[in-house]
């Protein structure tokens, strides 16, 4: 059983966190889902990340990922097999179909996917656009003497 939390006081006293809070509401409805197939999501970086997939049974042709703004989903489909090509005595490596859906923060970006030995590993990287990144403005003074250049504003190119 799950416990549920009320997110109403944190939406009457806080401004401006309105995704966040919403985002968590939604995650607590959510239903718990089948944990297949199995990953992991690991931080491999400062603004780097990657999602191993554990997807055997499955070929890269019968694996889909898509990004819909902030969200991942990860989808697989077996090719469906002849009837009677081949008949088993017993089926243990998990072929199903599954959907898996990751929510993303903003300006997070797929660069790469890769299959290999029954792995898929999908890296992510936050890319935040130059205009949202901090940025140092001078100072002048109202005292600056004629003909003398005023610096301009200048673009930090640390992330904060």
């Amino acid at each position: 059983m799950r416990a549920t939390v009320d997110f109403a006081p944190l939406f009457r006293s806080s401004i401006g966190f309105d995704r966040m809070l919403n985002a968590l509401d939604l995650a607590n409805r959510i239903p718990t889902v089948d944990n297949w197939p199995p990953y992991d999501i690991l931080k491999t970086g400062e603004d780097d990340y990657r999602i191993d997939m554990a997807v055997a049974g499955l070929a890269e042709n019968d694996l889909t990922i898509t990004q819909e703004r902030n969200t991942l989903v990860v989808t697989g489909r077996k090719a469906p097999e002849p009837q009677d090509a081949i008949e088993y005595l017993h089926r243990g490596i998990a072929g199903r179909e599954f959907e898996c859906r990751f929510a993303l923060a903003e300006h997070m970006k797929v660069t790469d996917a890769r299959f290999e030995n029954g792995l898929l590993s999908i890296t992510l990287r936050r890319e935040i656009p130059e205009a949202l990144k901090p940025r140092r403005i001078a100072i002048t003074s109202s005292t600056t003497p004629a003909g003398q250049v005023v610096p301009q504003i200048e673009a930090q190119k640390e992330a904060a």
